[in-house]
């Protein structure tokens, strides 16, 4: 009875070695049959106590899955970058420039401002910044966090002055920047915060200092001047400045059901 069972099983087993071809050529009822015949068999072996049958099935449970991933390995990968381009509808939309810009700031201040690195960097509103930017070093290299963090380093050549950025690129480093002659201003604030302010006094330019004695962060546009801000905060006022209301992205639920107002 066994070796007739087993005879029977070698022939299903041949006939599996077209799985894959059945797979696209007579599509997928035909492969759930077998399966299905595959593990009512298993099922009598273990029944009828056919042991042999029993062993070589469950052998073929054990190893069928690796040999399955090798065979359709091509169609695995298909369908995994279909499910990839399908998830995309759950992210957020491209991200614009003035995101990119606003990241690579906030990744450069969160680093730098626990670890007490100071910092100033002056971005250019409408009104040209042409006469400072002449005092510095040039750059015109892209935006990036890692970027800001190396020239603000301590004792390396580029971290003194001021960076001013023009037209989404580092323009230079080590730019000189009019100091304020507020006198109101608290002496804790020192030469960074000063040039800020003075900066703010007589363009549109928006400024964030890092203090390398508190590590606070600060922020100065149109003469106001705010200090000791969280990073949720300056981020807020970073992105009230760069990104326009058009241009901020949205999540996932407001993409599904759209931006609740109150």
């Amino acid at each position: 009875m066994e070796l007739l069972s087993f005879s029977w099983c070698s022939f299903f087993f041949q006939a599996e070695d077209g799985i894959r071809d059945s797979l696209w050529s007579r599509g997928l009822g035909d492969v759930y049959k077998r399966q299905i015949i595959f593990f009512l068999v298993q099922f009598l072996a273990n029944f009828l106590g056919l042991t042999t049958i029993s062993w070589l099935i469950n052998q073929v449970i054990t190893y069928g899955v690796i040999a399955l991933v090798v065979i359709f390995s091509p169609e695995i990968r298909i369908g995994l970058e279909r499910l990839g381009r399908a998830t995309e509808f759950f992210t957020t939309s491209e991200v614009s420039q003035e995101e990119k810009m606003v990241q690579a700031y906030v990744k450069a201040v969160a680093y730098m401002s626990p670890r007490k690195i100071g910092a100033l960097v002056a971005i250019q509103g409408a009104r040209t910044l042409q006469e400072y930017i002449s005092t510095g070093i040039p750059l015109d290299a892209d935006i990036s966090g890692e970027l800001l963090i190396n020239i603000f380093i301590p004792n390396t050549p580029l971290h003194d002055g001021a960076v001013i950025v023009r037209n989404d690129k580092i323009a230079v480093s080590c730019a000189y920047l009019p100091l304020t002659e507020n006198t109101g201003i608290s002496k804790e604030f020192g030469t960074r915060h000063r040039a800020a302010i003075g900066l703010s006094e007589v363009s549109d330019a928006f400024t964030f200092v890092v203090s390398e004695e508190t590590g606070g962060i600060s922020v100065t546009y149109n003469g106001t001047f705010r200090h000791d801000l969280t990073l949720e905060e300056f981020e807020a006022e970073l992105r009230s400045f760069l990104v326009p209301e058009e241009n901020k992205t949205t999540s996932w639920k407001e993409r599904l059901f759209g931006r609740v107002t109150k």
